[in-house]
């Protein structure tokens, strides 16, 4: 299991990005933007697993990131992939942190989402 945490500390070393909380309503939700154009490459969330998929109403962790939309087709069947939360279904995807078992399957998909939003 990946945590909040973890991938905060990956982003900020590796990206020189700082979590920003921008939305007074979710004031956990937080996001990354590249520090030239402050585009949106990553937004970390804690939501109920409900929204996501099953009945359970547990919070969980969750990262969105934007994917080529040919890829997202492909990797929409892993476990720990689905339909992107409160973004472009077609561009973005989320991940459940708690069913990612590698760190390095996320950070591949961190950083393509950073390559695809750089301007």
């Amino acid at each position: 299991m990946i945590t909040k945490k973890e991938i905060m500390k990956y982003i900020e070393e590796k990206y020189n990005s700082l979590p920003e909380y921008i939305f007074e309503k979710f004031p956990n939700y937080c996001v990354f933007r590249h520090t030239r154009g402050k585009k949106w490459f990553c937004l970390i969330m804690t939501v109920p697993q409900n929204k996501l998929y099953g009945e359970n109403n547990e919070m969980i962790e969750i990262i969105d990131v934007k994917i080529d939309p040919v890829l997202g087709d492909i990797i929409r069947n892993s476990p720990f992939i689905y339909p992107a939360y409160h973004m472009n279904k077609d561009h973005w995807i989320t991940v459940d942190l708690s069913q990612v078992e590698h760190f390095e399957q996320i950070a591949g998909l961190i950083e393509d989402s950073y390559q695809l939003t750089v301007k």
